[in-house]
């Protein structure tokens, strides 16, 4: 099946409305569709190097978009949820979030946890359900989406713009590998940020 998906948007991607679909894909993969927008945004932009901008703003908006859809059915449709959440296999691992945010630490580690899954292959659309579900601040979702789909689409976006098919081929043998060590750098480095404000207040 995933296979059949994955093969359906590399055509989408060549189709002559292929924004609108790139729009379609990157809101439902936020929610429940299991193809990353990357398989689309990379070859849109190899063909269309000039619109690449215009590229990464759609996959951008439309992914946070379709986060909140997430969001939202984690915390007003819970039996949807769960079941896309049991199809992922994260059901169990997320149960019992809710008490465990009581904490500022563990509020933290959530917006740390929330930034990997929009930027590294993590299943993004899993942590908006969750964000939902165990009631998260909406706002502080928002821009943690918006800057870590935002950083992971311009990065794709611009390497696919400057370097074509290499780019391709690196994504293929090495993108996930890469974008989770860069992701934990971030967040490694935000926290390191904060402990030495903590210090300094």
């Amino acid at each position: 099946m995933f296979h059949t998906l994955y093969k359906k948007c590399l055509k989408l991607a060549a189709h002559k409305s292929s924004k609108y679909y790139l729009a379609l894909v990157s809101f439902i993969e936020s929610s429940f569709f299991p193809i990353p927008p990357d398989i689309m945004v990379i070859p849109m932009v190899i063909s269309k190097k000039e619109d690449f901008i215009k590229i990464f703003f759609i996959a951008t908006i439309f992914s946070v978009l379709g986060g909140i859809f997430g969001y939202f059915l984690g915390a007003f449709f819970f039996d949807i949820g769960m079941q896309i959440m049991s199809f992922y296999d994260y059901e169990n691992k997320l149960s019992n979030l809710q008490n465990s945010l009581i904490s500022s630490e563990s509020f933290y580690a959530w917006l740390g946890i929330l930034f990997l899954a929009g930027f590294t292959p993590l299943p993004y659309k899993v942590f908006t359900i969750a964000s939902g579900l165990i009631g998260f601040n909406i706002l502080i979702f928002i821009f943690i989406s918006l800057v870590s789909r935002g950083l992971r689409f311009f990065v794709v976006s611009y390497l696919s713009y400057k370097f074509g098919h290499l780019f391709t081929e690196f994504m293929n043998k090495h993108g996930s590998k890469w974008f989770t060590i860069i992701g934990i750098l971030i967040v490694m480095l935000a926290i390191i940020i904060y402990l030495l404000f903590k210090s300094n207040v």
